[in-house]
This record gives structure tokens, sequence and C-alpha cells, in this order.
């Protein structure tokens, strides 16, 4: 990386920190985004090049999972199993995990409590996951050479790979530590290889 996008690293994860910050301390709904420009130190339009708006600031972690989930899945050979290389994206994601700091721990933490008090954020992430899965059954549909709005089981590949991903990062639920959190996917990754019989995922489309 160098020296401009790691300045624009830092900005971005400054005015993530400053806005998880106050959304805690005085309220998401009552939080500008001047405000939490202005602890930043840099102007509104500055922060509208990193983020859409407040909801883009919570679900920041659906762009960077997606992005790594499509380009695994797009690097594994063209003859393996759609649902083996949507596994293979889940480590990814681990292994992408393995450079966490303790900051990345209590963000995640930050983010978990904001979720707790408002609600209304989850359904805004779940929504947000809706769009991945749709991006990821395009590209399952595209592998198995069909479309994907007439094929269930594209579908059911892409509910059972991110099912697990929910698993591993929700099941138990409890505070936690990113090694936990790594080792809860893993886990899953692996539970849900063992639970499927092998090709279920090639059978051709009817």
């Amino acid at each position: 990386m160098g020296l401009r996008e790691r300045k624009k690293e830092k900005t971005r994860v400054a005015l993530l920190d400053a806005a998880l910050d106050l959304f805690l301390e005085q309220g998401y709904e009552s939080t500008t985004i001047e405000q939490i420009a202005g602890v930043v130190e840099v102007s509104p339009r500055t922060f509208f090049r990193y983020f859409t708006g407040k909801d883009h600031l919570v679900l920041w972690f659906h762009d960077h999972g997606e992005e790594i989930l499509l380009e695994t899945f797009a690097g594994r050979p063209a003859d393996e199993p759609p649902f083996t290389s949507l596994m293979h994206g889940l480590r990814a994601m681990v292994d992408d995990m393995h450079g966490s700091t303790p900051e990345d721990t209590e963000r995640f933490l930050k983010l978990r409590k904001l979720f707790d008090k408002y609600p209304h954020l989850v359904g805004q992430s779940v929504a947000r996951g809706s769009v991945t899965e749709l991006r990821l059954a395009e590209a399952v549909a595209a592998r198995r050479g069909v479309a994907p709005e007439d094929d269930q089981l594209t579908y059911l590949i892409v509910a059972f790979a991110m099912s697990t991903m929910r698993i591993g990062f929700e099941c138990p639920r409890r505070e936690t530590t990113m090694p936990e959190i790594k080792q809860r996917i893993s886990d899953a990754v692996a539970l849900a290889e063992a639970s499927l019989r092998p090709g279920w995922d090639t059978r051709p489309a009817s």
C-alpha cells in the first residue's frame, strides 16, 4: 500500500472510529455527518468520499466481506463444486482476520453494542447481506451454466454458505475476541462440510 493509500485508509478508519463513539455516546439518530467529520477534522465533502452516509458506516464490513467472497470464488477452479469454493471464501475471510488488531476487535464489539441498541440497524444489515447473496448467486449460477432466477439449487448453495458464516459469527452469542470468532467460523465451515453429502451442489439444472 502506497503513501496515498495509507493516508486514505487512515482517514477512513478515523471516520469509522469517530462515528462509532458518537453513535454510542449521544445516539445514532442524534449524530450528524458534520459532527463525525468534525471529530476527524475533515469536511463533510471528504466524508462522502469514503462513505455514502451513516448507514454505510455501520455496514462497512459487508463491503469488505463481499469482496473477499467474490474474489475467492472467481479464483477457484471452474470445475470445483460451488459450495466448496464458497467455503474457501469463508476461509479467506478467516485468513484476512489474522491481521486483526486489538482496535479491530474493539470496533467489532462496538458494532455489536450498536446493533443491540438500535434493532433497525440489524434489519438494514440483513438487507445488505441479501445483496451479497444475490451477487454470489449470480456467480454460482454462471459457473453452473444456468440463469439464477431459474435455478433453486443455486440459491440453496448460497444460503447454506451464508448461514455457515452467520453461525460462525454469532453462535454461541457472547462477548468475544477475534481469535474466538475466527475459530468459530473455522469450526462452522468444518461442520457444514461434514454434514453435506459430496456432490449435492453439482446436480445438473433441470
